[in-house]
């Protein structure tokens, strides 16, 4: 089991600062250790200690402590598609992911630690073709919803829209529509800011569920709209 969460260490930035320079597979095995102790482990412990909180957020999505398929996410790059052909990802990315979800495309909850910027994720990231239809019809179908969900005050205090989005509307939707704009994303996600300052005591938890309670209207919306459980 992990260890109790007591904050993450400072040297997590630090480790990540030095990856981003050293970006190679000799400089990470001969910092392996520094990554199990000031980034794996409290990563672990964060998850384990967010089980209970997310619980009461939703009991439909998994905090999973494991070093290898569970909340977090790997440290290794795939990089057979991409311009980039370093090794390593120089930040932390946790995924609380719905339940029956599969891979990142899942409804879910996210938080990014980095050395340039940290924060907060909610909702569906590039969902798949059939996925986004259902979202833009059930915005279509339930557009009163929709709006008390986006608009709702302690949701929008807290969240923004993230991701990116069309230029032109989606085949078969008005130009004209009202909520065009909504309909023509391509992520329904919000992001939240998280300071490098909270990160550092076990408070993070305790801001983290709060963030997340406040965006459940927005994914429970999104949930419904695939017909999964909230």
């Amino acid at each position: 089991m992990p260890e109790p969460f007591r904050g993450f260490p400072l040297g997590l930035l630090h480790f990540f600062e030095e990856l981003s320079t050293h970006n190679n597979k000799p400089w990470f095995d001969a910092n392996k250790a520094r990554y199990e102790t000031e980034v794996r482990e409290p990563a672990l412990a964060f998850i384990a200690a967010m089980e209970k909180p997310l619980r009461k957020v939703s009991p439909h999505f998994v905090a999973a402590p494991k070093k290898v398929g569970g909340s977090l996410m790997r440290i290794h790059r795939d990089v057979r598609f991409g311009h980039d052909k370093t090794p390593y990802k120089t930040n932390v990315g946790i995924q609380f992911r719905h339940e029956v979800g599969k891979d990142v495309h899942a409804p879910g909850f996210y938080v990014h630690i980095a050395p340039d910027e940290c924060f907060l994720g909610a909702g569906v990231w590039r969902p798949d073709a059939p996925s986004l239809a259902a979202i833009r019809e059930r915005i279509v179908e339930e557009p009163a919803k929709w709006k008390r969900v986006r608009d709702n005050k302690r949701f929008s205090e807290a969240w923004d829209p993230a991701g990116e989005s069309l230029k032109r509307p989606p085949r078969g939707y008005d130009a004209n529509h009202p909520l065009i704009e909504d309909l023509k994303r391509k992520d329904h996600i919000a992001g939240a800011p998280l300071e490098h300052d909270e990160l550092f005591t076990p408070d993070l938890v305790d801001r983290v569920a709060d963030a997340f309670r406040r965006s459940k209207g927005y994914v429970d919306f999104l949930c419904g709209a695939l017909r999964l459980p909230f």
